[in-house]
């Protein structure tokens, strides 16, 4: 199922130029310079390609003639582009310049050798080979040059024309009818396409998936006497034609690593995530940016872009209803999610989704529902505001002190049930409750968490705010510890340390035990309480425990859950305006 998608959206980019697909033949490579020769070959001047990004210089992604795969030992130069050691014998800090040597003079010799051949045909060609002939690595210091840009691959021009060298009709021609073909004759049917023919030995490495090879890293590979079937060997045991390999490699090499990459990939704990669409609509170019968290540009001018994302979030605050997005084209068609991990040269598939759009968008709505929380901090100086749809990088971080010890099998099970609706995962929730024995301190972010888990899992109808008919002795408990807490705020203002700090663990695992001493604590500073404020507070507490004849000796897990939502939703009652008895009459009224 994900190497057919693959090769269903190939299908799909291969005539999207946006994408720098690189048609059959041909590789995509970073090219960091370019080496400008006159028409007789003499050089001209070797020129950065790199491309300011931010602080950086970034290489520019071209597509080459012939295919990548020399190892690290090996000599193997390729035609018309390569390397700097290869195309003019330097290597950035050389440890072995004697290897550099062989190298440019197998790139030299490849080229000369089709000298008679290409020359006639290609005038840059001619050109190329009159410079190898003449050019002297040890002349390079002398020219005083930013070697910098010798960091990636290089490729040859002519003075005065736009194009490569490489993209000359002569070269291309030469190159579609004889370029070395895949020895492999191997053949059987193709498991993707179910036609029988060349089936491949090796598949290309998928590039840029955090944590993996910078070379690349396979999703098909076999590598030990174990995997073996029948008797079949390497990639010969998952039987994938050679044009099903180049097909699903490209594409998932252009989401993760082409000029697109920044809108089809996101990094979530040590999973990398890649999306996509059956064909172009909104949804896939906003989904990076929401997931991420950053705010989401608009260009102003694009009226019928705006219009369609307010639909979108829209459809989100209000769940998806029939005249919203159902009949919308932009939002028909199927999602699919991705999820890589590193495996040393491998990679370990997380999970695949794939769904159509309106049932991802309910799932999601429905996901922001049950998650939905008062208590939401808005933007100030110092802090950029609760988000209003928090990404899922930032439920995770909330299960671990720091965000390299989240766990790296939590992502895909929280966005499985992000995109599909199935229930929250466990560990979540633990996370979450375990955070909060030690932090002492329930956020807009746990507390979303919890109550989603609570909603969605074991089916309680946590309300968003303060629920007063709520008889839950867990929640209610949460609601007293609030109370305490704040009489103790009110009693002794400017207090550095509550009982929060000292007894919040023990309290919501134990209340049996804590409670009777936090109720002396209590008496104490009720008597510094003056006035209705004195009044209030008690009527309080008696409606709390009102019917509650004991504490219980101990709460199970999901109660202190409970517990933390009872503490939460008080905590923020205390802390909201309450309306007038005018505003309250004036309400009353108007209804």
């Amino acid at each position: 199922m994900i190497l057919q998608s693959l090769c269903e959206l190939f299908d799909r980019l291969e005539d999207a130029p946006d994408y720098g697909i690189a048609p059959p033949g041909y590789t995509r490579q970073k090219i960091s310079f370019k080496i400008v020769l006159q028409e007789n070959g003499d050089l001209f001047e070797f020129q950065d390609m790199r491309i300011a990004s931010g602080k950086f210089l970034e290489a520019q992604q071209l597509s080459v003639p012939g295919t990548t795969g020399r190892s690290g030992s090996s000599v193997k130069p390729y035609l018309l582009w390569d390397a700097s050691q290869y195309a003019i014998g330097f290597k950035l800090d050389d440890t072995n310049p004697e290897r550099t040597t062989q190298c440019f003079e197998a790139f030299r010799n490849k080229h000369l050798e089709l000298l008679d051949t290409l020359g006639s045909e290609s005038p840059g060609f001619h050109a190329i080979c009159c410079f190898l002939k003449a050019w002297d690595p040890s002349t390079l210091p002398s020219l005083n040059l930013d070697t910098s840009m010798f960091s990636n691959f290089g490729v040859f021009q002519i003075l005065g024309q736009e194009s490569f060298i490489h993209n000359e009709e002569a070269i291309e021609r030469w190159f579609k009818n004889n370029a070395p073909q895949d020895e492999n004759e191997n053949l059987g049917q193709c498991m993707l396409s179910g036609e029988v023919t060349a089936i491949a030995r090796l598949h290309p490495g998928i590039k840029k998936v955090a944590g993996a090879n910078s070379s690349g890293a396979s999703i098909v590979s076999f590598n030990k006497n174990a995997f073996r079937s029948f008797g079949k060997e390497q990639s010969y045991n998952a039987p994938v034609s050679e044009s099903c390999v180049r097909k699903y490699t490209s594409a998932l090499n252009a989401l993760l690593d082409g000029p697109m990459s920044a809108k089809h990939k996101q990094r979530l704990g040590d999973t990398t995530l890649v999306f996509w669409t059956d064909k172009p609509n909104l949804l896939e170019d906003i989904f990076a940016e929401f997931t991420s968290g950053s705010p989401i540009s608009l260009d102003a001018q694009n009226i019928e872009n705006r219009e369609k994302l307010n639909v979108f979030f829209k459809a989100l605050r209000d769940g998806v209803q029939s005249g919203t997005i159902s009949d919308d084209p932009q939002f028909d068609g199927n999602f699919y999610v991705l999820g890589l991990a590193p495996n040393a040269a491998r990679l370990s598939v997380r999970f695949f989704l794939r769904s159509h759009i309106i049932d991802f968008v309910t799932c999601l709505a429905q996901h922001f529902i049950d998650i939905n929380i008062v208590g939401r901090r808005p933007p100030s100086k110092n802090f950029s505001g609760d988000p209003e749809f928090p990404p899922m990088w930032t439920l995770l971080n909330e299960t671990a002190r720091e965000s390299k010890e989240i766990s790296p099998i939590l992502a895909g099970p929280l966005l499985n049930a992000v995109l599909t609706g199935a229930n929250y995962p466990h560990s979540l929730f633990s996370g979450v409750i375990r955070r909060l024995r030690v932090e002492r301190k329930i956020t807009y972010l746990k507390a979303a968490i919890i109550k989603g888990y609570l909603n969605r899992n074991l089916k309680k109808e946590i309300t968003m705010s303060l629920d007063k008919s709520r008889l839950d002795v867990a929640y209610r408990m949460g609601r007293l510890f609030a109370a305490l807490e704040k009489t103790q705020l009110d009693a002794l203002p400017g207090l550095n340390s509550t009982i929060r700090d000292r007894f919040y663990a023990s309290a919501s695992a134990t209340p049996g035990v804590v409670f009777p001493r936090l109720l002396r604590g209590y008496q104490h500073h009720m008597a510094k309480l003056k006035g209705g404020m004195r009044v209030n507070r008690e009527r309080l507490v008696q409606e709390i425990l009102k019917n509650c004849e004991e504490f219980p000796s101990h709460l199970r897990l999901e109660n202190q859950g409970l517990f933390a939502i009872g503490y939460y939703h008080q905590m923020d009652d205390f802390f909201t305006k309450k309306p007038t008895i005018k505003e309250e009459t004036e309400n009353r009224e108007e209804k």
